[in-house]
């Protein structure tokens, strides 16, 4: 073993348990076009890791799909969200809505946002998806906490 092999993540464990305003751990299930989440990096992989970044595909759909429900967190986060045509890296194939702060937000293009500790954030969901892209959270804390241990389903 190298002096550095602790670093690396090379197989990616899955770790919806950790995410506690989507899906089940929100009180519903996951959407069927959303895939289960991989952790990236989190500090309980990586001893001293400062950050928690989940990994998920997200897959096509013609209907309105909630995802995420609403809520705030002590630190800071990074959402992304890459779409996967190398001929136009900006198109994500999808239109994808955010609330910050109960301010709609429609994105139709591969980008990121910026979330400050204490915003409120999200419901976080698709109106359509046509093709298949990657999503990332970056929590900048090594475990994933939000204000709500179990957050109320969303209506």
């Amino acid at each position: 073993m190298a002096k550095y092999d602790h670093l690396f993540i090379t197989q990616m464990l899955e770790c919806s348990a950790d995410l506690v305003n989507e899906g089940a751990a929100a009180g519903g299930e996951r959407p069927a076009n959303i895939g289960s989440p991989f952790g990236l990096m989190r500090g309980i992989d990586v001893e001293g890791a400062p950050v928690h970044m989940a990994y998920s595909w997200i897959g096509p759909t013609s209907k309105k799909t909630h995802w995420v429900n609403d809520h705030q967190h002590t630190y800071d986060e990074v959402l992304m969200w890459m779409g996967n045509d190398p001929d136009d890296i900006h198109d994500l194939g999808a239109e994808l809505y955010l609330d910050i702060e109960g301010e709609r937000h429609t994105v139709t293009t591969t980008g990121a946002v910026y979330i400050p500790a204490g915003i409120r954030h999200c419901p976080l969901g698709f109106n359509y998806v046509n093709r298949p892209f990657s999503f990332i959270s970056l929590s900048l804390n090594p475990e994933y906490a939000s204000d709500e241990n179990m957050p109320p389903a969303h209506t």
